[in-house]
């Protein structure tokens, strides 16, 4: 599989990545090196969504509470759906 035009590999498998799933969702974490450092990358293939996150921004999300979470899902398909 090929460079993707973000410089990191399509179809890659290693200990970077792995997958999470559930009966509602399914999700593919890797870490990805960026030139501004590491960042987390978590991307939904059914959606078509991505995001990737830096320390600081993954470590604000143990700042939330569950209602935050909760007030996510209130839209489950993200904006405009």
């Amino acid at each position: 599989m090929g460079d993707r035009q973000d410089g990191t590999r399509a179809g890659r498998n290693s200990q970077d990545e792995f997958v999470i799933a559930n009966e509602f969702a399914t999700v593919i974490v890797r870490k990805v090196h960026t030139r501004n450092g590491v960042r987390l990358e978590i991307a939904s293939p059914k959606l078509g969504h991505s995001i990737r996150l830096d320390p600081l921004e993954l470590e604000s999300l143990t700042w939330q509470t569950t209602e935050t979470f909760s007030r996510f899902l209130e839209t489950p398909f993200g904006p405009g759906s």
